[in-house]
């Protein structure tokens, strides 16, 4: 028997919804939002944009003649929350507690999840999870060094997303995951790469803010003696510096805008769309988003030192895997060291869907966050 699943996803620029009855999906959408949309939430708590999404949702389900006491479970992606193994967890008041507050150091929209996942659960009447949050830790002892022991690399990544497309490789390659090594990198709003060693990630890029590349939105790790200079100059305050590193810093402090298909266009074309953010000529345009491509294979090629050279595949997937361009250039820079796989957009739907039948069918591999 299927189970009738709603999934959320939350991103930085957009949310993925999908409502299925078992494989077959009733719909499928990404929303994405604007700058002008999220600029009022700019610097304060994500949960300030519940009802934006939350609405958003029940329109969804409302426009498509979804009743809500038909839905067995609705699962949401995993946000900041304790360092956790990964799993299906229940939502519970600890967890939403935890992601309210951004107790452990983060208020992505990531969190929104199992907030929102809960939230529309109880108008249901059902179960609400999440699986594989962005806090899953199995980096190996050596890579949680930084230079500074009271300030260690910590794992904060797209586990749900790089997880699933290694898992979907690894089946089109008829061998297990778990006897495989593999480069997974996932970009959209944040970028992260990470090393899998046999169905574990024992090294990767924090996703969230200043380690890895520049993305579209964040500075990725930047020089710290002038980022110190930032912060004692006159009139700086923390949320100045935070938003410099995730929000406004990486492709949007060089161009004005961190839609990279806008980016693209102008760059092709030398056209701007009315009302474009895009503050820079087309050279400084492709500078900045070579740049940015750059920054990621060189964590690539670290990544394969890692795995000391014996990678059976890298795999791209999120929403600038969209571009023609990137995937190519990437490709370009590191096709050399094994076989490159691409998975535009998001696997993560499917993946949350198949975590909430599974834990439907057998509610003994729930796991409970405390």
């Amino acid at each position: 028997m299927g189970f009738n699943i709603l999934v959320i996803n939350p991103g930085s620029t957009s949310d993925d919804i999908g409502y299925y009855r078992g494989d077959t999906p009733v719909f499928e959408v990404t929303v994405r939002y604007s700058m002008a949309d999220l600029e009022p939430y700019e610097g304060r708590n994500v949960t300030e944009q519940l009802p934006l999404r939350r609405k958003l949702i029940l329109d969804y389900l409302l426009d498509n003649k979804v009743p809500l006491s038909e839905i067995d479970a609705v699962i949401g992606r995993g946000g900041f929350i304790r360092s956790v193994e990964g799993g299906v967890y229940a939502v519970n008041d600890k967890m939403v507690h935890d992601l309210e507050t951004g107790k452990y150091g983060g208020i992505h929209p990531s969190n929104l999840g199992g907030i929102l996942a809960r939230d529309i659960a109880r108008y249901a009447k059902c179960p609400s999870f999440i699986a594989n949050p962005v806090v899953i830790d199995e980096m190996q002892p050596l890579a949680r060094y930084s230079g500074l022991p009271e300030n260690p690399r910590i794992s904060i990544f797209h586990a749900l997303s790089q997880k699933r497309v290694a898992r979907l490789i690894a089946d089109k390659l008829g061998k297990p995951y778990e006897k495989l090594n593999c480069i997974v990198c996932h970009g959209g709003g944040g970028i992260s790469i990470g090393a899998h060693r046999q169905g574990k990630v024992v090294d990767v890029t924090n996703g969230y803010e200043g380690d890895g590349p520049m993305t579209p939105q964040r500075s990725g790790g930047i020089p710290c003696a002038k980022l110190i200079q930032m912060c004692f100059a006159p009139g700086a305050s923390e949320r100045d510096i935070r938003l410099k590193l995730r929000g406004k810093g990486g492709l949007i402090a060089y161009t004005g805008t961190s839609d990279v298909k806008e980016l693209e266009e102008f760059i092709r074309t030398g056209q701007k769309r009315p009302g474009s953010l895009i503050n820079c000529s087309q050279q400084k345009a492709k500078l900045a988003l070579d740049a940015m491509i750059y920054q990621m294979v060189k964590y690539m090629g670290a990544m394969a030192v890692v795995l000391e050279g014996k990678v059976d595949f890298i795999a791209l997937t999120g929403g600038l895997m969209f571009s023609k361009y990137i995937p190519q250039e990437i490709g370009r820079y590191v096709g050399w060291i094994a076989p490159m796989y691409v998975f535009p957009g998001s696997e993560e739907k499917d993946a949350l869907r198949v975590a909430a039948a599974r834990a439907l069918a057998d509610p003994k591999i729930v796991k409970q966050y405390t």
